[in-house]
């Protein structure tokens, strides 16, 4: 009998489930690969069974607990058994029968071993059942005497709970890896849900699309496989544009990573594969970046997504080079997809935010220009005012968002001057009582024309206020000290330090000497002595302003 056939050990290492069989003692048991079925199969019979190729019907594996038998003229009863996946006996020659096993997941692979049936004693004849299994009959007396027989019923039953308990092992190793692909999928997911959940959570129309274009790319290095990530914003307004003023009119990249290209190569790679033309994912893999025509040496796996909002398209995001070399897929493209939405419509958001408020900004301006065409002799006051009150605000360590709103009152502190006489706003003598009462209705009047202009409403009490006095004597309500609105304590400021420092038909300019001395002396009479001190130690910087604007 050949120990080393045809494919022996090298069939048996493919073998899936087999393992290294750890006994010290024999060949067989140092050549033969004890999978788990044919480890149970032992385990029940007592013995080692031979190995066939159930495909072939060659031996694989000569166990030494068997005598040498011709396997070979038995081939198609091998193959039949491993087809049909049960224990059959494929000859029974009393004493002596051979079980045939399949073993579950063995490529067609058949444990096979002789038994015997009834006790044989070293004088009995067995030769009549030696020939018909090829085995030499002294061998086979010798090898019969020594072994411990076997009821055939019981030999298939045992063969059959070996097979079920077999399957079920293998089950139960199917659905171990199931799990373990399930879970890793699941862990997958919740990373891609969580990225998601974050970037939701931090949609805020404060944050501009750059800012939360970077926190993106941080994140998503996370759970794609890319060596680099990139986001490239395309400009929302031509250099030209004056109605898009405050727009981005370049193109920005943002990168994480290795990134393979910059803005310009982004830019002639998006022209390459014609984006702008799809709202779909792209995605390029080799052999396409292989191919000569392929202009990006450098990228051999990428993919592409849109962020986009409706029609509008704000840019793109893009993954470079797989970590492992590999292709990507659905999966990857599918985030990207997500995350390119969700950039989108931030971005779209944005736009229509700035949109609104450059109108809002043109509306302010329109006014402005309405009060300056009002009264010539005071154009560029209410800019001045503006200008003068943020450096007081500055000066007095307020919030940026009160500056804002203080620049803008100080635009419109005086908007109600469009309902005054221009008779009585153009007068270049003294007022009378009755004209000095009706000029005081401006900031009544201002303050129904913004009213409604419910982004002003900060605004309003600027408007209103601005000429109330700290010890009470100021119009329109009398109110003093803190009572006052801070905003329109500081606008009260530089309203009157560009009333007095500007020329009037009635009057030139003021020296900026006795400009200070009134300012000392009306501190925290008619003026917050605070504003007012902020005033002077900021003088130098308000001189600049008041001297640039005339």
């Amino acid at each position: 009998m050949t120990r080393s056939p045809k494919r022996g050990v090298e069939f048996y290492m493919s073998v899936s489930h087999f393992q290294t069989d750890t006994r010290p003692a024999g060949v067989g048991a140092q050549i033969a690969p004890a999978s788990k079925t044919a480890a149970l199969v032992e385990q029940a019979f007592g013995v080692e069974f031979n190995l066939v190729d159930g495909e072939s019907g060659e031996l694989v594996y000569a166990s030494p607990d068997q005598p040498g038998a011709d396997w070979q003229m038995r081939a198609e009863l091998f193959r039949e058994v491993a087809r049909r996946g049960r224990p059959e006996f494929v000859e029974e020659e009393p004493p002596l029968v051979v079980l045939a096993l399949p073993l579950a997941g063995a490529d067609e692979c058949v444990a096979v071993a002789i038994f015997v049936t009834r006790p044989v004693l070293p004088g009995d004849d067995v030769s009549q059942a030696a020939r018909a299994l090829g085995i030499d009959p002294e061998e086979a007396l010798r090898w019969a005497s020594r072994q411990t027989p076997w009821a055939p019923g019981s030999l298939e039953r045992v063969g059959r709970l070996v097979i079920k308990q077999a399957a079920a092992g293998a089950r139960i190793k199917e659905l171990e890896e199931d799990t373990e692909s399930l879970s890793v999928n699941l862990a997958a997911t919740y990373e891609e849900i969580s990225l998601l959940y974050r970037l939701t959570q931090n949609l805020k129309i404060s944050q501009s699309d750059k800012d939360l274009g970077r926190v993106a790319l941080e994140w998503m290095q996370e759970v794609v496989p890319a060596e680099g990530l990139a986001i490239q914003l395309l400009p929302v307004a031509g250099e030209d544009d004056s109605l898009t003023r405050g727009g981005r009119t370049h193109s920005v990249l943002l990168s994480f990573g290795r990134c393979p290209v910059d803005d310009e190569q982004f830019s002639r790679l998006a022209e390459h594969l014609n984006l702008r033309e799809s709202s779909q994912p792209t995605v390029v893999n080799p052999p396409a970046t292989q191919d000569d025509s392929w202009p990006f040496p450098q990228v051999e796996q990428l993919i592409t997504v849109p962020l986009a909002e409706g029609r509008n398209v704000f840019g793109w995001l893009a993954a470079f080079n797989h970590v492992s070399g590999e292709e990507f897929g659905t999966v990857e493209a599918s985030l990207l997809s997500s995350v390119g939405a969700i950039l989108g419509i931030h971005s779209g958001n944005i736009e229509l935010y700035r949109q609104q408020s450059e109108l809002l900004a043109g509306v302010v301006r329109a006014l402005t220009s309405a009060i300056d065409a009002k009264d010539p002799y005071t154009c560029g006051h209410s800019d001045r005012v503006a200008r003068i009150a943020v450096r007081l605000a500055q000066e007095l360590g307020c919030d940026q968002k009160l500056v804002d709103t203080i620049y803008l009152s100080g635009l419109l502190h005086d908007i109600g001057k469009i309902g005054i006489d221009d008779s009585v706003l153009r007068k270049p003598g003294k007022l009378s009582e009755e004209e000095y009462e009706h000029i005081k209705t401006h900031v009544r009047i201002g303050h129904r024309i913004l009213v409604d202009l419910k982004k002003l409403d900060e605004v309003l009490p600027v408007v209103l206020y601005h000429h109330e006095s700290w010890d009470g004597r100021g119009y329109p309500r009398r109110l003093a000290g803190e009572e006052i609105p801070l905003s329109a304590r500081i606008v009260a400021v530089a309203d009157s330090l560009d009333a007095m420092g500007s020329d009037r038909p009635y009057r030139e300019r003021m020296p900026d000497e006795k400009i200070d001395d009134i300012f000392r002396s009306g501190a925290a009479k008619q003026w917050d002595a605070q504003v007012v001190d902020a005033l002077l130690r900021a003088r130098d910087d308000i001189r600049e302003i008041m001297r640039d604007e005339r």
